[in-house]
């Protein structure tokens, strides 16, 4: 599609993740309006779809309370700088992906600034699962929203914002993909028939430390009651050395594999025990049942139970409504609980059927379907442009 009228757009991403979704929006932009130029910020993603980023990144790259606030000095300068670039290059749109605080603190400085640029909030904040008020915040800060999920658009639409649900690249490429399980069980020599359990007990090191003990007593239980039980389990890469070292005790004689082949044994698997986390959507997605677990230290349970707003924790038990999968989280994260439920997903046709059927009704509301996201979030940028 070719444009008479030249189009600026300032796009910001300050986290690795926003820099492929970054990447992949400017890339359908320029599909659909060959006349665009970018400025902004964004990683090396960004960078090799042509834009040229006005400062480095890399500083946003904080984990925790402390980090933020260090870091905080920057991201009040870097704001500035994006504000300053629109003005400079008279911006139509600023889009601001992820990274809510400062995607907030940047769009203040835009609005203040070059109030004439439209301005876009990129992935919302998930405020179906905490602190509501972050939608009536967004609405005065965003021209339009656009959500991954279609679940999130009503929490932004009841505060006056424009909200465009446009799907969740990464779950789409893992649709779009082809794994095989065949070839899994041929690999690591597993018989067809043999059941086989997927377990996840997260990637980050708390994850492991306070889930590893009742999942290896819950992979024990199941393995009396299942005869021939094999198990795979998924060391993310940084947990690899711990999740190998408790791991190689388990029952199930565990075969122990990396992020990368994770997909492949996903779609090998009979069922699974995973931690909470983008990895139980990316179970359902490879139609393989699921109980879900979860547990937090005392001071972040307290916390959570003061600010979720959510009954559940896995997404597609958000998207329904209603509990797909089993989710045992904190108090309940008993072993003799968890074993129970996976034992009936390997042992009663009913109870696999069950999953699957609503995994097809639920999953679409997750994904976005066929049409890619980044394209939906282009159409819908430039139709706000177009109606500015």
């Amino acid at each position: 599609m070719t444009e008479d009228k030249r189009i600026t757009i300032m796009i910001s991403a300050v986290e690795p993740s926003a820099d492929a979704l970054g990447a992949s929006l400017i890339q359908a932009l320029k599909s659909q309006n060959n006349n665009i130029e970018f400025v902004g910020c964004g990683g090396p993603m960004m960078a090799q779809a042509g834009l040229a980023s006005i400062f480095p990144i890399e500083q946003f790259s904080v984990m925790g309370p402390v980090d933020a606030l260090r870091a905080l000095p920057a991201a009040i300068k870097a704001a500035m700088e994006l504000a300053a670039a629109c003005v400079n290059h008279r911006a139509d749109a600023a889009i601001f992906i992820d990274s809510w605080a400062f995607s907030k603190l940047a769009a203040k400085q835009v609005r203040k600034l070059s109030p004439s640029t439209a301005c876009v909030k990129y992935v919302a904040p998930q405020v179906w699962a905490s602190r509501p008020n972050r939608a009536k915040s967004a609405a005065s800060l965003f021209d339009l929203i656009l959500c991954l999920f279609e679940f999130e658009a009503p929490y932004f639409e009841k505060h006056g914002l424009r909200a465009q649900w446009v799907g969740h690249s990464g779950f789409q490429e893992i649709e779009r993909s082809r794994y095989s399980g065949a070839l899994f069980r041929k690999t690591h020599g597993l018989p067809s028939d043999t059941p086989l359990l997927a377990i996840l007990p997260g990637s980050r090191r708390g994850e492991v430390e306070r889930l590893s003990e009742p999942f290896g007593k819950a992979v024990a239980l199941i393995s009396k009651r299942v005869p021939e039980l094999r198990t795979v389990v998924v060391a993310a890469p940084n947990v690899s050395r711990s999740v190998s070292d408790r791991a190689v005790s388990w029952a199930g004689n565990p075969i122990i594999i990396s992020r990368d082949e994770r997909l492949d044994a996903f779609a090998a698997a009979d069922a699974a025990l995973a931690a909470s986390g983008t990895v139980v959507t990316e179970l359902a997605i490879q139609k393989t049942p699921i109980v879900v677990s979860y547990k937090v230290g005392p001071v972040a349970a307290a916390w959570a139970r003061h600010v979720i707003t959510t009954p559940y924790v896995s997404l597609v038990n958000i998207a329904a409504g209603r509990a797909v999968v089993p989710e045992f989280l904190q108090e309940a994260c008993i072993p003799e609980k968890m074993a129970d439920s996976v034992a009936d997903l390997l042992q009663n046709e009913d109870a696999r059927m069950g999953q699957l059927v609503e995994f097809s009704k639920v999953l679409p509301m997750v994904t976005g379907g066929s049409e890619p996201a980044e394209n939906k979030a282009a159409r819908a940028v430039l139709s706000l442009i177009e109606g500015k």
